[in-house]
């Protein structure tokens, strides 16, 4: 694998907003230790009964002009599950089980909770950080890879929070890198795909007709072309694309060291939860498109991997558990849907290790990734993960723009 691992693109003169004072010199990596005084844990968001959900898909969707009528095509999702999605609550138990390993370790560092898209929000968590005296916060999102929507977004939504509550001036927000390839989000994926994989085998389905395929959320091609930093070249699909088959090879380089057989078990990187007009260019293949194709290829049984989630979301119970498994039965194929890092024990520590570095000042030599593209950023640079449809907006942890 060619060697793209993040070098250092500061201009002489950085502005990085709301930034810690080691943070604000714009480094790639910050080496020197920070005493951050809380965790700012940031999720996405989710109704919890069915008079959240219009409102919700209004907030995901705010400033698009969508009718509610074209959000209730989406709100059967959440209505088949009463409404509720499952992520606030995975929220609250990650927000439990890193506390505890905080403590574990005598960090002394609170964790607040706030969300993008529906309560707690993000302005509210900040806004109780600094009523308890926490302002050096560093911050946490929950999704692991490179884009728009998937970082630069959760960036954009700290500066929001700061300068929409008056905080600017007095709160700021670090935020740690992207954990793709830590190997504390690696592990559970090689613990479920290893597992799948010894099962199929032993019930005497040979590795070259089982196939896997590593899902994750389709994002436009425009936008997936510009995540990442401007001065690599990652391929047609931007660094999401190529983080994403970058950690499915250790995935499946690691199966094969401890199953010699699994070498032969083909697998591809599949995508799910297209959500734009068909003018629109997404990435693609979609997963339910390659499920139905399997036999043809002499698949007798399928693993599929929700590698771009850290999750149960709504869209793996839905688009994984409900729409692919469905096509696996009707083309005949035996299903495995594997697990999501959630709260296991190898996430959680590996999260927590990440805060770590940042309270020590951890030299990026010394960090672990389990890929050539790592250890990723701890400031991003200068035009990374650009939204083509709303251009840069003010970001944190960020060299302008």
């Amino acid at each position: 694998m060619t060697d793209l691992a993040p070098q250092d693109t500061r201009s002489d003169t950085p502005t990085v907003l709301f930034a810690s004072p080691a943070a604000a010199s714009g480094s790639p990596h910050v080496e020197t230790p920070v005493a951050y005084d809380a965790v700012l844990l940031a999720g996405f968001g989710g109704p919890e009964g069915q008079d959240d959900v219009i409102p919700f898909l209004r907030n995901v969707t705010r400033g698009r002009g969508i009718p509610d009528e074209r959000l209730e095509e989406v709100a059967h999702h959440y209505r088949h599950f009463g409404g509720v999605s499952p992520i606030n609550a995975q929220n609250r138990a990650l927000k439990a089980a890193l506390e505890a390993e905080l403590a574990s370790r005598g960090i002394e560092l609170p964790v607040y909770w706030g969300n993008r898209n529906w309560a707690p929000y993000l302005d509210e968590a900040v806004r109780q950080a600094a009523d308890a005296g926490h302002t050096t916060l560093l911050g946490l999102a929950t999704s692991a890879y490179s884009s728009f929507s998937s970082c630069r977004q959760y960036r954009e939504d700290f500066a929001r929070a700061l300068t929409e509550t008056g905080l600017g001036d007095t709160v700021t927000i670090d935020k740690v890198r992207q954990f793709f390839d830590h190997p504390g989000f690696v592990r559970p994926f090689v613990d479920g795909v290893h597992g799948a994989i010894a099962d199929l085998i032993e019930d005497g389905i040979e590795p070259s007709r089982i196939h896997v395929l590593f899902s994750t959320h389709s994002i436009p091609t425009a936008d997936a072309e510009r995540s990442g930093p401007r001065d690599r070249e990652f391929g047609p699909g931007g660094a999401y694309e190529a983080q994403h088959l970058a950690v499915a090879e250790v995935v499946m380089a690691d199966i094969a060291a401890e199953i010699p057989a699994a070498a032969d078990v083909p697998w591809q990187l599949v995508y799910q939860s297209r959500s734009g007009p068909p003018s629109q260019p997404w990435l693609e293949p979609d997963v339910v498109d390659v499920i139905e194709g399997l036999p043809e290829a002499g698949a007798k049984a399928v693993v599929i991997v929700p590698l771009g989630f850290v999750s149960d979301h709504m869209e793996v119970m839905w688009d994984l558990d409900t729409e692919a498994m469905e096509a696996a039965e009707e083309a005949g194929l035996r299903a495995v849907r594997t697990q999501t890092p959630g709260i296991d024990p190898a996430y959680v520590r590996g999260l927590v290790d990440l805060i770590e570095e940042r309270l020590t000042g951890t030299p990026a030599a010394e960090r672990p990734h389990r890929t050539d593209l790592g250890p990723w950023f701890d400031v991003c640079r200068p035009g990374c993960c650009e939204n083509v449809r709303a251009g840069f907006k003010p970001a944190a942890s960020g060299i302008a723009p």
